[in-house]
């Protein structure tokens, strides 16, 4: 039975961020994810899973400067300090709320950027985090973004984030595959799923194109999560999708999975 995990970060937005954890337990979640907690102390984020009686699993590595502009800064030469500062920031949280995984944002490619040393500043990054989150007991991900959702990412394509992987050769770093960007990008979901099921450390879930809620737009979600399951992938399953309309009148399609 596939596990669901709810994106706190998009999901149950009807009421302010920390008490979207005890609304996702209520709705049957038991894990959630989000994206950016950084706005509150890390201990309140932890109360507020633990009160609520739910796993976090997965978060993201603070997002870098807003005001360059940045979506990570994993891949941009002359910001590795900035990198490490935020993945002890993002330990810190990840540490306070027993979360086991963290995502590593790529960051965009500057105009007129030589990929070449983008890609070599990158990989020195994800080897320095993924020998960091080692001594956490934490696992390391990365997740390739389309081309619409963020413009420019460095990282595009599930072939180059496994051949980033084989360069690492990190036992603990990991794809995240999620369907909503791996469909914009290439498509093949349930056959790259079972190919590269063991790179896979975590899923996410949202239709196309509206990325709203499966069953809203192109991608038959009944058929991919018993495909998911039946070829033994048991991870969890995050939830990041915005609803078109009431969080809970929108799981209508997962009240299968939910307890």
């Amino acid at each position: 039975m596939p596990r669901l995990a709810a994106n706190v970060s998009m999901l149950f937005t009807e009421v302010g961020f920390l008490e979207r954890f005890a609304a996702a337990r209520r709705a049957g979640f038991r894990a959630v994810e989000y994206q950016y907690p950084y706005e509150f102390k890390a201990e309140e984020v932890a109360r507020a899973a633990r009160e609520a009686g739910v796993q976090v699993v997965l978060h993201n590595m603070p997002r870098g400067d807003a005001q360059r502009g940045e979506h990570g800064n994993a891949c941009l030469p002359g910001r590795e300090p900035a990198f490490r500062d935020n993945l002890e920031r993002g330990i810190e949280y990840a540490r306070a709320a027993s979360c086991p995984r963290l995502h590593c944002l790529a960051g965009v490619v500057p105009a007129h950027a030589d990929r070449r040393e983008l890609h070599a500043t990158y990989v020195a990054n994800l080897k320095h985090a993924a020998a960091r989150l080692k001594r956490e007991a934490m696992s390391l991900l990365i997740e390739p973004l389309s081309e619409r959702t963020v413009k420019s990412y460095f990282l595009g394509g599930s072939a180059q984030a496994i051949g980033v992987l084989d360069e690492l050769g990190a036992d603990n770093a990991f794809l995240q595959y999620d369907f909503f960007h791996m469909q914009m990008l290439e498509g093949d979901l349930a056959g790259k799923a079972e190919r590269l099921l063991a790179r896979i450390g975590h899923m996410q879930v949202a239709d196309v194109p509206g990325r709203h809620e499966p069953g809203s737009g192109e991608i038959n979600f009944d058929f991919l999560l018993r495909h998911v399951d039946a070829i033994g992938y048991a991870g969890w399953i995050g939830c990041e999708y915005n609803p078109r309309g009431d969080t809970v009148e929108g799981l209508k399609w997962a009240r299968a999975y939910l307890s």
